[in-house]
């Protein structure tokens, strides 16, 4: 029933897999390709991304298995991870939190967006 909030998962398993993916394999590159300003270890840098990686695998099995139930909980710890990166900005001054920011906060809006959206389609069940 929540055909766009769905849909709208399919970004954050991109963004997801392709972050990954580049501090798995190429961390220098991605970091740069943020415009990271800070040093890092690259061996920590490979294991975040090995962490999005794992991530990604549970938001694309979201997507797959339609587990609706769970929709609302992705958009609660995207929620929180823009706080984190907020934070973390101001300690560091790091423009990488601010990409990480605007990355995952497109991927917020489109899924709030198309959850409210599918929400006023869902008939009022009250009524019958």
């Amino acid at each position: 029933m929540l055909k766009r909030t769905r849909l709208s998962l399919l970004y954050a398993a991109t963004y997801l897999s392709v972050t990954g993916l580049g501090f798995f394999l190429a961390p220098d590159l991605t970091l740069r390709l943020f415009f990271s300003n800070g040093h890092y270890d690259n061996i920590f840098i490979r294991i975040a991304g090995a962490f999005l990686i794992v991530l990604s695998v549970f938001v694309i099995q979201v997507f797959r298995l339609r587990l609706e139930i769970l929709y609302t909980t992705l958009i609660g710890v995207r929620i929180f991870l823009l706080a984190v990166w907020i934070y973390i900005y101001l300690i560091t001054k790091d423009p990488l939190f601010i990409g990480f920011f605007a990355v995952v906060g497109l991927g917020e809006v489109l899924s709030i967006s198309a959850l409210i959206s599918d929400r006023k389609e869902i008939p009022n069940k009250t009524n019958l």
